[in-house]
């Protein structure tokens, strides 16, 4: 798990975990005071850092300490989040999102993760916990993880489009149960619901498109250190995101579809019941105009005096309904 963001001290430590490769899948920790002067003490070794990129010490640590050109320290710790990747030199520059799976955070409130390597040092930053380099550190502090620089990038990578392929997976179920749900009882209900559905997949398609494009850079322009096996997974990795931007736009238009459908079924069910109400209407309209006739108060209204008035009226208010019926049926308004 990531340390806090803040020390016992109150201050923002820089540094959430660091890392020597033995260039085996193992690993040995390293901490602050031993980054600045390192250099490897075996064939293979490789030192990955992994920042809290809002850290105020952060970017002046980049250029003094480690190194790193400013312009490129400035670019790392840049709000400018949106994916892309860039070769300076010997060098790999790339800036990429991932799902936050954070506690009350939307799939579309995606995280970025800013990294650097030369081949020797991988540096990667990030402003909002991730799960992606915790499952990568985790895969070398098991004796299980990558070999190197191109390694590591690969798989933080690919543990990045797998994520945001299970989120797609999990709208799509959504949609599924979303369809088998009565209309008439949940429509309000299903409606935010879909909307949601259609916001998440706008804002991943938004994401996950120039995403796909820096893969392709790195693909295509990663230095030499980054090794042909390398490129193959970056390779393998794009087309599995080129599959999931398929299935966004799938999942989007399914959730236009179902949206239009229940929109059309509460409109149609409306459009009955006003309908039924009419018809009731037009049922009743003549009658309340005869009952209204003798209901006036006025001398010489027929059938005052005889007790049998009353069922004569009423006879008469039934057959007016009967023939009512009749004739909405013939018309076939019924």
């Amino acid at each position: 798990m990531d340390q806090l963001d803040t020390d016992a001290t109150g201050g923002m430590e820089p540094l959430i975990f660091g890392h020597v490769l033995d260039g085996k899948g193992g690993s040995r920790s390293i901490g602050r005071s031993e980054v600045d002067n390192w250099q490897p003490e075996a064939p293979g070794e490789i030192l990955w850092l992994h920042l809290r990129r809002h850290a105020p010490e952060v970017e002046p640590w980049l250029v003094a300490d480690l190194g790193i050109p400013e312009v490129t320290a400035e670019l790392l710790v840049s709000d400018s989040t949106r994916p892309r990747a860039l070769r300076e030199g010997d060098a790999l520059v790339a800036t990429l999102r991932g799902i936050n799976f954070n506690p009350q955070a939307e799939p579309e409130d995606m995280i970025s993760l800013q990294l650097w390597s030369d081949g020797t040092r991988l540096i990667t930053l990030r402003k909002l916990p991730m799960q992606t380099p915790r499952d990568v550190s985790l895969m070398l502090e098991n004796g299980k993880g990558p070999h190197d620089a191109g390694g590591t990038i690969t798989q933080i990578v690919e543990q990045l489009v797998v994520r945001m392929g299970q989120t797609i997976v999990d709208m799509n179920l959504q949609i599924d149960e979303l369809e088998e749900m009565d209309v008439e009882d949940d429509y309000e209900q299903i409606l935010p619901k879909i909307t949601s559905i259609r916001r998440n997949c706008l804002a991943l398609k938004r994401h996950m498109s120039p995403q796909h494009e820096a893969l392709e850079r790195i693909s295509r322009d990663a230095p030499s250190w980054f090794e042909d096996h390398d490129r193959r997974e970056i390779a393998e990795s794009i087309d599995r995101l080129r599959r999931y931007l398929d299935d966004i736009d799938i999942s989007k238009e399914s959730a236009v579809v179902l949206q239009d459908e229940l929109r059309a079924r509460s409109l149609a069910s409306n459009e009955h019941a006003t309908y039924m109400l009419t018809i009731v209407a037009g049922i009743f309209l003549p009658l309340g105009f005869l009952t209204g006739l003798m209901g006036i108060n006025v001398g010489g209204m027929p059938g005052i005096d005889n007790s049998q008035a009353f069922w004569v009226v009423a006879g008469i208010c039934f057959a007016i309904i009967a023939i009512q019926l009749l004739l909405f049926w013939r018309w076939k308004w019924l």
